[in-house]
């Protein structure tokens, strides 16, 4: 299989810059949010730098804070004063400085921390809203020409002509929304409301789980209805209004953090394989495959990146930002903040987790998906 990888040289070197283009944007704009708000708290910025590592290029704006690109493009940081390293753990005098990051009023600090995230997901919601302001939404009317024999659709009693009209009580307003609204409900009851002959239905369905591909050369087990549209039937892209663009952005960056999270749930209790979950390469390998589909398709792309980027470092992981929000919270009730070698101590445990599940990601990518370890 080696050898089959090293012929793919043109197609490796054009999914690793896509998705290092899509990475650094994402990056930046994440760590331009905790940037921003800090100035806005008065904390001093020593370095702002896209990639880690050696740097490549850099320059000292007026207030002294040093902007940098660096050889490893594979993420970035904000440097605070009184930042001890990148991750922003403090130094031993920092919290005496009201300059210094660590020197701000608590809730200050918490704000710094969690605009990164929230910068993810603003940017989300600002890619999806330019989409179906500038292209259009697709629309295909959520109207059932035919149900497949034995399928969760004939169990639960839906016909050929009923319309859609909601699942799990999220509204189905075109036919694409089914999938997007059952994929990580497989084996799990849910309710649905149809019209038919003029009437509103209330029903119950249990979508069946079916493996397909990822997209990043592994399978993925999702929910499924089995129901079919009509092939005649009109797809049509409907321009919304700026408005209603930014009201679909929001709730398409909702759907992607509620499905993210029933994933990582199932994970927990054992209903959703942990081979499903991607590292970087395989998430390279389907930016590659999603570039060649075109602009709105990588844009697109794009927002589901920085919605799982802002999730990810939510999550109360010392070293991610959701861990130093968990510290926040400690030092919130104790009324002080934790010492020096505790938090030290966190950070190691931290990495060592993000790391063992970089690792565990990136396993998954060569054996499963690029079988690069297969026979």
């Amino acid at each position: 299989m080696f050898n089959a990888f090293i012929t793919q040289g043109p197609w490796i070197l054009w999914s690793a810059a896509s998705f290092i283009g899509l990475l650094t944007i994402i990056v930046f704009i994440h760590e331009m949010g905790h940037f921003l708000v800090g100035r806005w708290c008065g904390a001093r910025v020593d370095v702002f730098s896209i990639g880690f590592g050696r740097e490549i290029w850099g320059r000292y704006d007026k207030h002294g804070t040093r902007w940098r690109l660096a050889w490893l493009p594979l993420g970035g940081y904000v440097k605070f004063a009184g930042d001890a390293n990148a991750a922003s753990m403090p130094d031993a005098e920092s919290r005496k400085d009201k300059t210094t990051f660590h020197g701000r009023p608590l809730w200050q600090r918490a704000a710094i921390v969690v605009a990164g995230p929230m910068a993810n997901f603003l940017l989300a919601v600002v890619l999806f809203a330019g989409v179906y302001s500038l292209v259009g939404k697709q629309i295909v009317e959520p109207v059932i020409s035919a149900v497949s024999k034995g399928s969760a659709a004939e169990k639960a009693g839906l016909l050929a002509g009923d319309r859609i009209l909601s699942l799990d009580g999220m509204q189905v307003v075109s036919f694409y929304d089914i999938p997007r609204l059952i994929s990580d409900k497989q084996g799990v009851e849910i309710p649905v409301k149809v019209a038919r002959n003029g009437e509103e239905l209330s029903l119950r369905v249990t979508p069946t789980a079916k493996e397909v591909d990822d997209g990043m050369g592994g399978k993925i087990k999702i929910g499924l209805l089995g129901v079919q549209r009509s092939i005649s039937g009109n797809a049509v892209y409907e321009r919304k209004n700026i408005i209603e663009a930014v009201g679909l952005g929001v709730t398409e960056t909702w759907s992607i953090i509620t499905r993210s999270l029933s994933y990582i749930k199932g994970m927990f209790v054992g209903t959703v394989s942990t081979d499903q979950l991607a590292g970087p390469v395989g998430i390279a390998h389907l930016t590659g495959n999603v570039a060649t589909l075109g602009f709105v398709a990588l844009v697109q792309l794009g927002a589901i990146l920085s919605v799982s980027i802002g999730l990810i470092n939510l999550f109360p992981i010392p070293m991610l930002d959701g861990g130093h929000l968990l510290y926040y919270l400690v030092e919130a009730v104790r009324g002080k903040a934790l010492s020096q070698k505790t938090q030290e101590l966190g950070f190691m445990v931290g990495f060592a987790v993000v790391v063992s599940l970089m690792l565990f990601a990136t396993r998954n990518d060569l054996v499963l998906r690029l079988n690069i370890f297969g026979n």
